[in-house]
């Protein structure tokens, strides 16, 4: 067995909204009439973080959780990594305030599988894609395993937040229990599990008689939402593409002048000065690019993968009401059996008013969290991007500088002679 250890590298987010504040993500907010405009880009990012950022209450969390320390183990028919889960706790129903366990991610598939099963219209956050074959090489490398490992911590993270899922049995066995293999095995088999695929999908064919209109509003907003993240998230990667691309030609670019400054003496100070600004001004591109892919890009994705999970949900969310509706007419169609399909028909109905609410509660709930995620991002991106345009601003206005002074001690040196 072979590990490394990747350091706990994981902030907060710093914006808090009102959730009944509707994000515009894809305008531009006009400035205020009377509000004096900012000296600067930078201070502009200031006040913005002084208006906008709301103390939060660390005193009401009582679920601390850490994922880290990733280790490689070989076996004879597998290689997998395992992480270390950190839990601290105030809450009376543990046995004890500290765990430490070590879950791999199959761990945490079983985690999420069972918060769906248990609570199928609340809104688990979704887990890092599933490791595809054909990228086998790279499956192991620091990259894969620091961004996996950030990716599982805020998975818990959003569970330990959440005012239910938190509370879930096997979220608490998962944090505790020194090995899950026993409880792995309790969940429903594959039968029944087909079982209830075979019962979704025909519901699905027969279809909603009527979808409430709130509810049909929901999948008309997540289906544009979806299409909107994956549009940004597109052309925010063809972005980092060129940056990428730009980068290169600067790296061939400034070199260029170091080499002409070689052959021209009444140039050659010039030459070198253009050469180390180009130089420095692709360092700062090359940080501004790997920014983007470290901050903007998983945030983008892990929305696209929250669109997808939305849309699960709904269809469950259909699915019960289906149920329900089916039971209904079978009890208006069948007087001989009415009273059995009554009780049923009772507790479809039960089943659809929880179901729905629950949808509704956790709907609101999404939003906010959403909206808190990708405005930090966005602010991030965006104070990365004026730090960026002012450090390459000054790399130049110091070159036109040099030789503005450099034309002067000539201009002196002319009148003297």
């Amino acid at each position: 067995m072979s590990g490394q250890t990747v350091p706990v590298d994981y902030s907060g987010h710093m914006l808090d909204l009102d959730e009944d504040e509707d994000l515009e993500v894809f305008s531009k907010a006009p400035v205020a009439d009377g509000n004096p405009m900012p000296n600067s880009p930078s201070s502009m990012v200031n006040q913005f973080r002084l208006e906008e950022d709301e103390p939060q209450d660390v005193n009401a969390k009582d679920l601390f959780i850490t994922v880290d320390n990733p280790e490689s183990h070989i076996t004879a028919i597998e290689t997998f990594i395992m992480y270390r889960v950190l839990t601290k706790t105030t809450r009376s129903e543990f046995d004890s305030s500290e765990y430490e366990v070590h879950r791999r991610y199959q761990d945490f598939l079983w985690l999420r599988s069972r918060l769906e099963e248990t609570h199928p219209t609340l809104i688990v956050h979704p887990l890092p894609e599933k490791f595809v074959m054909k990228g086998m090489v790279e499956r192991f490398n620091d990259d894969f395993i620091h961004t996996r490992r950030k990716a599982l911590h805020r998975f818990l993270n959003k569970i330990s937040e959440h005012p239910i899922l938190s509370y879930n049995q096997h979220f608490k066995v998962f944090l505790t229990a020194e090995e899950l293999t026993s409880h792995r095995k309790q969940g429903p088999g594959f039968l029944s599990r087909m079982g209830e695929t075979v019962r979704a999908v025909a519901n699905t064919v027969r279809g909603l008689k009527s979808r409430p209109e709130e509810f049909a509003a929901m999948q008309e907003y997540v289906d544009d939402f979806s299409n909107k993240i994956c549009t940004v998230d597109k052309v925010t990667q063809r972005i980092i593409k060129e940056e990428r691309e730009y980068l290169d030609e600067l790296k061939q670019y400034g070199p260029m002048y170091g080499q002409w400054a070689e052959s021209e003496g009444n140039l050659a100070e010039p030459l070198k000065a253009v050469a180390s600004c180009v130089e420095r001004c692709g360092k700062e591109t090359e940080e501004h690019a790997h920014h983007l892919s470290e901050v903007l890009v998983p945030t983008l994705h892990e929305y696209i993968l929250c669109a997808e999970t939305l849309k699960a949900v709904m269809r469950r969310r259909d699915h019960i009401q289906a149920e329900f509706e089916a039971k209904n007419e079978a009890l208006a169609s069948r007087k001989s059996e009415q009273e059995a399909l009554q009780e049923e028909v009772d507790g479809l109905s039960d089943r659809m008013e929880g179901s729905n609410e629950a949808l509704k509660g956790d709907w609101f709930r999404w939003k906010a969290g959403m909206r808190t995620d990708l405005k930090s991002a966005f602010v991030s991106s965006a104070e990365k991007n004026v730090d960026y345009y002012e450090k390459c601003l000054a790399v130049w206005e110091s070159f036109l500088l040099s030789q503005r002074a450099e034309s002067s001690d000539q201009q002196d040196g002319e009148d003297v002679s």
